[in-house]
């Protein structure tokens, strides 16, 4: 279910919170376990844009444009890691409607706007969806350092080279849709903060602990179907 989707992420934002593995599993389904690094689990918001979003196949000239921002966390599923998202808002009512649809994520419709202003990136969302708790995000980010790429067994690899998405269906099955892009390049962030009401909206409260941020200025996506995930024997 679900059609293979290519597309680009641009001038990412990873921003992760360090929180304790018990409180995460009591968001999580029971076949999705929280998975740690060095003893911790982490919540991560994820502001971005996708460019050229278009059924695979097609050239990217017939794509469209859609800013998102998503809270996640990560997870295991049968020892296979993944990621695992509490919310996606996005501007796209139709690319809203049919995630939600074809994918089984839960994407809200939002008002963003994402733009880069010479070396700092600006998005701001405000989340409109009918019925949903209110979530508004403010920040600027902009890359600092080096750019780099995550070593192996590193927290930034961790937090960043994830190839699967793992969503619950409404019958309770856990499903996944597979990612294919190149390692990312990553930068160390320096964030401004005006608003985040994510965690709130989500049911968590705000992490007391200071974030540790990376900046990207992308890669090229191609996704696979949405696939019941199987036990293994």
């Amino acid at each position: 279910m679900g059609l293979p989707v290519a597309f680009g992420w641009r001038h990412l934002l990873f921003e992760n919170w360090p929180v304790d593995a018990t409180l995460l599993n009591d968001h999580l389904p029971d076949a999705l376990p929280a998975a740690t690094h060095d003893g911790s689990a982490w919540l991560s918001v994820v502001p971005l844009t996708n460019v050229h979003v278009r059924p695979r196949g097609l050239p990217a000239r017939a794509g469209v444009r859609l800013p998102e921002l998503n809270l996640r966390t990560y997870v295991t599923h049968d020892g296979d890691p993944g990621v695992y998202f509490f919310s996606l808002d996005a501007q796209g009512v139709l690319s809203v409607l049919g995630a939600r649809l074809l994918h089984h994520l839960p994407y809200f419709y939002a008002r963003i706007d994402h733009r880069v202003e010479g070396d700092r990136v600006r998005f701001e969302s405000r989340r409109l969806h009918p019925g949903s708790r209110p979530a508004r995000y403010a920040v600027s980010y902009r890359p600092t350092g080096d750019p780099f790429e995550a070593d192996p067994g590193s927290l930034a690899e961790f937090l960043t080279e994830r190839r699967r998405l793992y969503t619950q269906g409404r019958d309770g099955a856990v499903r996944y849709t597979d990612v294919e892009h190149d390692r990312w390049t990553l930068h160390p962030a320096a964030v401004t903060t005006d608003e985040n009401t994510l965690f709130e909206a989500g049911g968590f409260a705000h992490p007391e602990s200071e974030p540790v941020c990376y900046y990207s200025p992308g890669v090229d996506v191609v996704t696979g179907p949405s696939r019941r995930a199987t036990p293994r024997a």
